[in-house]
Parts: structure tokens; C-alpha cells; sequence
């Protein structure tokens, strides 16, 4: 029923969206060029990588060593316009649509945070990854790892329908409320370092 839901309502999203998502593009390709979309593998259902989309936000620009430069100095004012209306995250849809990925779920991170969570933090990886999820709709990124991971294994533990569809809801009044996008002093949240029984590494 979830799998059904989620490639209904996505597929039905894309056509309804269709008109912004070209206009979306359009811009970013007028203003950084190409490629329009970000691509970057990231852990899905049980940790197995596959890609995930998204509008680009940043340019590539880099510094003298040839390391791109930090993200508050590459992110655009269009880019931040798409990440304070989740705008960007719009063509994960696609995702979706694939199966990669679910409308609610625990957030995909990044490959390299793998080998860094603790059992019980590993569990986030039993459901499928989802566009937003328990944890967006409790603070998002203004929450410490060790919160956010809590929220996802709440959810693990706690998953049905009708609790993915208080979190839509939530979710939109997020989006428009434009609640818990950045964390102080970040574009997005610091990067995670590492736990183990809530310890740092």
C-alpha cells in the first residue's frame, strides 16, 4: 500500500509540478549553467547506493588549492530561494517514481556516515529513505545528529499510513512556515562526525 501510494502521488506530483520544475530548470541554467541537476549517491533501503536528484543550488567555484570553496560561499541567492521553498528537492520525485526512494522516511545522508552510526542508528536504513520524514518535521536541521537519529529510529518503530500522512501535512506547513532549513552558522547542518553510545568518536 505505501509502495502504491508513494509512485501514485509522486507521478501525479510531477504532472502537477511540471510547469514549475521547467521554470526551476530554466533559471538554474540561465544562472550556473550546466548541469541543472545535482546528482550524488547516497544509501537507500538496507544501505544499498543508489542516486539522488536534486536541483543545483551552488556553483563549482574553487579556491586556490583546487578544493571547492565552503558552501555558504558557493550557494547562489536563486539557490537559497529553491532551499527555502525545498524547491530544490523537487526532482526526487523522480526518485520515487523508481522505488529508490520514499515520500516518507528517514533522510538518505551521505556513504561516508555508513561506517560512523552506532547498531541502533544503522536500524534508520530498515525502512526505505524517504523526501521528508519524522525528523524534517521536527526540527529538521536546527536538531543535533543524535536527536534527528532518534526521530528516524522513532519512525522505524512506529510507521502506518496514516502517521506518513500527518507528516506530509507537516510538511507542507514547514515549507511555507520555511522552518528549520539551516543550522547556525551552516548553509545546511555540520557535517556528522561520528557516535557511538552518544559519544563522539
Amino acid at each position: 500500500m505505501k509502495r502504491l501510494f508513494d509512485f501514485s502521488c509522486s507521478l501525479i506530483g510531477l504532472i502537477i509540478l511540471s510547469p514549475l520544475l521547467l521554470l526551476a530548470a530554466l533559471l538554474i541554467r540561465m544562472k550556473l549553467g550546466s548541469p541543472v541537476l545535482f546528482r550524488q549517491m547516497r544509501p537507500g533501503l538496507y544501505g544499498r547506493p543508489f542516486f539522488v536528484y536534486k536541483f543545483r543550488t551552488m556553483t563549482d567555484e574553487r579556491g586556490e588549492n583546487g578544493n571547492l570553496l565552503p558552501d555558504e560561499e558557493r550557494i547562489t541567492p536563486l539557490g537559497q530561494m529553491l532551499r527555502k521553498f525545498s524547491i530544490d528537492e523537487l526532482p526526487q520525485l523522480f526518485n520515487v517514481v523508481k522505488g529508490d526512494l520514499s515520500l516518507v522516511g528517514p533522510r538518505p545522508l551521505l556513504m561516508e556516515y555508513l561506517e560512523l552510526y552506532s547498531p541502533e542508528q544503522e536500524r534508520r536504513h530498515e525502512v526505505r529513505p524517504g523526501i521528508t520524514g519524522w525528523a524534517q518535521v521536527n526540527g529538521r536541521n536546527t536538531i543535533s545528529w543524535e536527536e534527528k537519529f532518534k526521530l528516524d529510529v522513532w519512525y522505524v518503530n512506529h510507521q502506518s499510513f496514516f502517521l506518513d500522512i500527518k507528516i506530509i501535512f507537516l510538511t507542507v506547513y514547514k515549507v511555507f512556515k520555511r522552518e528549520g532549513i539551516s543550522q547556525q552558522g551552516h548553509v545546511t547542518i555540520e557535517k556528522f562526525s561520528g557516535h557511538k553510545a552518544g559519544k563522539p568518536l
